[in-house]
């Protein structure tokens, strides 16, 4: 729905970039210091409306009153004329407007009273002064109407520019998206006796990087490299490769698989180095990740390997 919001005080259109208002005040709905018609005005489902509160008040009734007359005469209120807000309607308006922020706490939405609803309100109300508030409610909606034609490419080119803007917020989310997904994974380190915290960091934060799979070709592993391995993103898997499996350590993997996400643990005789594969990318590593930081070691990205090459020989 295009925006037309407009300043009673300067009659000058406002921009606002917000496309999914549901409800919108065509004036400051808080400016009322004198009490104008025209900041009772709001748009919703393509039309101009006002609420049955604000009429209420206008006309110095109470808002039950004037909808128990309304009933009485239904059949000349039709959906055109007088229609109630969605809950969803409701909660925008009032979020709009502070001073209808008792309808907070109503159990139903307030009715919205179009220009022709208020043209038969006066036919409803027989007083002098309702006809009087009903003329002066009409010509407020007359004075909205002619504004807003007359400044119709005003609005369509605030609602250009707001859509340009809309564009370019989601270009700059989809580019921080990309450069997340992108991100710059440590490509290599070196790391002394004792640094078993810096050497843990850089491997989780290896671990967490990869979109699809994990493999480690490690021949000495424990639970540990378990719970490292727990720290990859939903979705990922992960298998092991090692030398050996003992009972103890099966027992670890059955009931780490039992609780958290499987890994997959399977013999492999023929591999000297520990290799790590993050996706795409191969890392060789100098160490077994249950020995980090005990030793010096070090990591490195194997840029010009495929892991293909690796698996295959697997």
């Amino acid at each position: 729905m295009a925006k037309e919001k407009i300043d009673a005080q300067t009659h000058e259109p406002v921009a606002n970039s917000n496309q999914l208002n549901i409800v919108q005040p065509v004036a400051n709905c808080d400016q009322l210091q004198n009490r104008e018609i025209e900041n009772r005005i709001f748009r919703v489902r393509g039309v101009e409306a006002i609420v049955d509160k604000d009429i209420a008040e206008l006309y110095g009734v109470e808002t039950k009153r004037l909808n128990e007359q309304v009933r009485r005469n239904i059949t000349r209120f039709p959906q055109s004329f007088r229609f109630q807000l969605t809950d969803e309607e409701a909660t925008e308006l009032i979020a709009s407007c502070d001073r209808l922020s008792s309808l907070k706490h109503s159990s139903n939405p307030p009715y919205a009273f179009t220009e022709q609803g208020v043209a038969m309100l006066s036919a409803v109300l027989h007083s002098p002064e309702a006809i009087d508030i009903s003329i002066r409610i009409i010509e407020a909606f007359v004075a909205m109407r002619h504004f807003l034609l007359s400044n119709a490419q005003v609005f369509q080119r605030l609602d250009r520019i707001e859509y340009k803007q809309i564009v370019a917020d989601h270009r700059i989310e989809e580019l921080f998206r990309k450069l997340d997904e992108h991100s710059i994974t440590p490509k290599q380190g070196i790391f002394f006796d004792g640094q078993i915290y810096d050497a843990y960091e850089f491997i989780i934060n290896l671990i967490k990087s990869p979109k699809t799979r994990i493999i480690l070709i490690d021949n000495y592993v424990d639970e540990t490299v378990l719970t490292m391995l727990d720290k990859r993103t939903d979705g990922v898997s992960a298998t092991i490769y090692t030398q050996k499996i003992s009972h103890q350590f099966q027992l670890d993997i059955s009931r780490h698989n039992a609780q958290y996400p499987a890994i997959d643990v399977k013999i492999f005789r023929k591999s000297h180095d520990r290799f790590l594969i993050l996706d795409n990318r191969v890392y060789l590593i100098g160490a077994s990740l249950k020995d980090l930081g005990k030793k010096w070691f070090a990591v490195s990205l194997m840029a010009e390997t495929d892991p293909e090459l690796l698996l295959s020989r697997l």
